[in-house]
């Protein structure tokens, strides 16, 4: 008995190996100069508009980046099983152009996307992208030996951008999942605040024409008062979490809208709707109402 325990206790560190080389790359700083110089470049160059809100997904509600990124990866991966199964080499080619070309609009997005996380998200993802970088241009090097007769080398070098995509999408998991780049960062208020309504606080309390944070039992909320109507939103951004009330109000097609701190999502007032990227699930909204006594009560929109 003794001796298994030993045997496992062995084995241990080698099943966390990956997880903590992972930790270390998130905290590792040497490649932070290139990292902020690309971001902001990124940033310059994709202005804030309608091509960077639709590369972040806005109007579909959810990143752009991981569907075509599953795209692209699903035809390099049928590309092997084609070359594996002896298959026509004219469909292999086909299927291998289809990746190579929506490789070129999942790197727009995905680039976008990490022009605006936290540091410790792009550290990861910088080593992500330059991974996938290294397996695309496997896969095109496949798709021109393959155009040029040379199908052994096609795929021996389509074998290889499969095993570097592999590493990339690995690290991707990893963003999605450990670090939650992507992920809808702000409050379920279904669960957390039951239905009907809640008090809040005083109306007299607010200042006029400028956002505070107040508290409703397990969420932070985002309070604007603008004279006797009052506004109100969850205050952790749908994007990374930044506190809404530390943010500008402004106004966007003759909406009152709440501009981020942190990464510059924009919300409208009324509804909590995304506006601008790169947040892209809708910020949870509350009705309003005051009573005769002066206390505003909140309930959650549905």
């Amino acid at each position: 008995m003794e001796k298994t325990k030993s045997r496992r206790a062995l084995r241990m560190p080698r099943v966390n190996a990956s997880a903590d080389a992972l930790d270390r790359l998130e905290r590792t700083t040497v490649m932070d100069r290139p990292i902020r110089g690309l971001a902001k470049a990124v940033r310059q160059k994709i202005g804030p508009g309608r091509l960077r809100d639709l590369l972040h997904g806005v109007p579909f509600g959810h990143p752009l980046h991981p569907p075509l990124a599953t795209a692209s990866i699903g035809c390099f991966l049928a590309t092997a099983l084609l070359d594996a199964t002896g298959a026509d080499p004219r469909a292999a080619r086909t299927v291998l152009l289809a990746g190579v070309a929506a490789s070129v609009p999942t790197a727009a997005a995905g680039i976008t996307d990490w022009s605006t996380l936290h540091r410790e998200q792009q550290r990861v993802g910088f080593v992500h992208g330059l991974t996938n970088l290294a397996g695309f241009g496997l896969f095109a090097s496949s798709l021109v030996a393959r155009l040029a007769g040379r199908a052994k080398a096609g795929r021996m070098l389509g074998l290889a951008g499969l095993c570097a995509a592999s590493a990339g999408a690995y690290l991707g998991g990893h963003l999605a999942f450990r670090q939650a780049a992507g992920a809808n960062h702000a409050e379920s208020v279904a669960h957390l605040v039951p239905l009907g309504w809640h008090d809040l606080c005083a109306l007299k309390d607010l200042p006029d024409g400028r956002p505070v944070s107040r508290r409703l039992g397990y969420i932070d909320l985002f309070v604007l008062r603008q004279g006797d109507d009052v506004t109100v939103l969850a205050d952790h951004c749908a994007h990374l979490a930044g506190p809404l009330h530390q943010g500008r109000i402004t106004v966007e097609d003759d909406d009152a809208c709440v501009v981020c701190p942190w990464h510059g999502s924009v919300f409208r007032l009324s509804d909590g709707s995304v506006v601008h990227g790169p947040a892209t699930a809708r910020q949870p909204a509350f009705h309003t109402r005051t009573r005769r006594d002066g206390t505003v009560q909140v309930r959650p929109a549905t």
